[in-house]
């Protein structure tokens, strides 16, 4: 991996297109850029969340342990996906997940304190806070009703359609936990599609 920052932070700030120069200007001094290797986490259980990440490079699984001690995946975030579990961030509480990375990332990292700032002071800070929220509840819908509403093989069918880009840098296991599905099942589900 390349130390080439200045061209993550350029990468990330042509993410804000609706903000202005200024305002721009005003939250770069306060950006971080860290490096994490694989397996190295952004977020643990119990964090209160100080920065939101931006993953410049990489890929990042989100998970709970459940009360039987099994690593519940519940998401993914990749390059040009934020990454936070955005409720306890707004509220400043305590996650209840752990944000790991499974391949080498570089995260920016943009403070609390400066983005309730541009809330504030901005106006296309408070769009961009909304445009981040809508996304964060239509995820969190999107999986809930692919459990409500769709069988195991529809939910794989699903993230390979809307994923293809992560079938080769996903591990069955972790798929498997993040579609709801028995690892062996979800064995069987791809040796059949690929017969048909």
């Amino acid at each position: 991996m390349k130390k080439n920052y200045e061209s993550y932070l350029n990468s990330y700030l042509k993410n804000l297109s609706h903000s202005t120069p200024r305002e721009i200007d005003a939250i770069r001094p306060d950006l971080t850029i860290k490096e994490y290797r694989k397996r190295d986490f952004f977020l643990k259980r119990g964090d209160v969340q100080k920065e939101m990440g931006f993953i410049s490079v990489g890929l990042v699984r989100r998970y709970y342990i459940n009360e039987k001690g099994n690593q519940i995946t519940t998401g993914f975030a990749k390059e040009n996906e934020y990454l936070t579990d955005y409720p306890a961030f707004i509220k400043q509480r305590p996650t209840k997940y752990f944000l790991q990375c499974i391949e080498p990332s570089v995260i920016i990292g943009v403070p609390y304190s400066i983005i309730q700032l541009s809330y504030e002071k901005f106006t296309n800070g408070q769009l961009y806070g909304r445009l981040m929220a809508e996304q964060t509840l239509t995820i969190l819908n999107d999986r809930i009703e692919g459990f409500l509403f769709n069988t195991a093989e529809e939910r794989y069918l699903k993230f390979v359609k809307e994923h293809p880009e992560l079938m080769n840098r996903v591990s069955l296991t972790h798929l498997s936990s993040f579609l709801g599905i028995e690892r062996q099942s979800l064995s069987r589900i791809r040796k059949r599609i690929t017969k048909k």
